[in-house]
């Protein structure tokens, strides 16, 4: 689950960790009186679910409360286009005015989850700001990783290496520490996936502040936290991607033209792969998990049909939990329901696949029956060219 930089800022700011002043905005009159408070010179930045949004016009350094304004002019309701948003981009409704710092330095550090140690680690560089991947791909050596132990936690010691790798001494290496403890306690007490700053700066004053801040909370644990739904931007998720969400569908629309409906994870990703290894490109990633009921895969395809993008389906199910005669009348209910005409692949196997099959064969829809992965890709994307 993403938030927005100002949203992230809050909770920093709550963790005694170092930000800007800075007031998000709805409206350009709202920021050009917030424009006012910060004195006239300040940040003006766009807020989307993205990053590179400096490079694709979103932020701003004005000197003026009427300069500030007319940029918000431009900025809302516009799509920004990042690296991270596809072509398709996402629409500015909301505009963060922070002051103005004096930079003296910038360095990047994140906290995020090892997935080989499952464990947290710390990501941390002297070479921070807006091309990090790139200072990762040419400099990897200027890349510090710390892995932290669950039991023992972050310890002092461990926080002052880090600060001492990037350069820092004295009082604001000291800050260093503080921070890097304060912002591994948000890491746990809020189950965040991400915690990035990037750039993490000195300014010409001494002090030590975190620029720009994203976080990512762990799905997995909403549950949790009550106040998370509350904090979701919805303007900027796919409207798909929302209604999945009511259904507890694992969704995310991608660029192709064939839908695909998989039972698990790991499954969904091969499928993809094949997909794209048999010339296909898949028009989404949907994992209808391994429990899953007759109206819950119902509701899925009915998901996918609801792309105008997509031409054709794909199913791949493996029946183990999951019974292939419910996926089959799940599938039969929601295409005999929207008038189903597109092409259909169904590879299925494991509990009550003949039923299964049996059901589809007899179901008058344009569908066909597939015994292996490789097999179904191929057919669906021949039925498409």
């Amino acid at each position: 689950m993403n938030i927005h930089e100002y949203q992230a800022k809050e909770l920093l700011g709550s963790y005694e960790i170092p930000v800007p002043r800075g007031r998000v905005c709805l409206t350009a009159d709202q920021v050009e009186r917030a424009a006012k408070m910060m004195g006239g010179r300040c940040m003006v930045k766009a807020q989307v679910y993205a990053g590179g949004r400096g490079k694709a016009g979103g932020v701003k350094l004005v000197h003026h409360p009427e300069q500030a304004q007319d940029f918000a002019k431009e900025l809302f309701g516009r799509k920004l286009v990042t690296k991270q948003t596809g072509p398709e981009g996402l629409r500015v409704r909301r505009i963060l005015v922070e002051e103005a710092v004096e930079i003296a330095k910038e360095f990047y550090l994140s906290i995020t989850l090892d997935r080989e140690s499952s464990r947290y680690c710390i990501i941390a560089s002297a070479q921070g700001g807006i091309d990090i991947e790139a200072v990762a791909q040419k400099s990897p050596e200027s890349i510090h990783v710390l892995t932290i132990d669950p039991f023992a936690g972050l310890r002092s010691f461990q926080a002052r290496k880090i600060a001492l790798a990037l350069g820092l001494s004295g009082s604001v290496c000291e800050d260093c520490v503080s921070l890097l403890l304060n912002l591994y306690k948000v890491c746990l007490a809020k189950d965040c996936a991400l915690i990035e700053i990037n750039p993490l700066v000195v300014t010409k004053a001494g002090w030590l502040m975190a620029m720009d801040a994203k976080i990512t909370f762990d799905d997995n644990a909403v549950f949790r936290h009550r106040e998370y739904p509350d904090m979701v931007d919805y303007s900027q998720l796919d409207p798909l991607e929302i209604t999945a969400g009511k259904y507890d569908l694992a969704y995310i629309k991608l660029d192709g033209s064939i839908g695909c409906l998989v039972n698990g994870a790991g499954l969904a990703m091969a499928t993809l792969d094949v997909l794209h290894e048999c010339g296909g490109r898949p028009a989404n990633f949907l994992d209808v998990g391994g429990g899953a009921t007759r109206e819950k895969v119902a509701e899925a395809f009915k998901i996918i049909l609801q792309d105008s993008d997509v031409q054709g389906i794909f199913v791949n199910i493996f029946g183990g939990i999951m019974r292939c005669d419910v996926i089959a009348q799940g599938i039969i209910e929601a295409a005999s329901e929207v008038r189903c005409t597109l092409p259909i692949v169904v590879r299925m196997d494991g509990s009550q696949v003949e039923e299964g099959k049996r059901l589809l064969t007899e179901s008058g829809l344009n569908v066909q029956c597939s015994d292996t992965l490789g097999d179904g890709a191929q057919r669906i994307v021949q039925m498409l060219g």
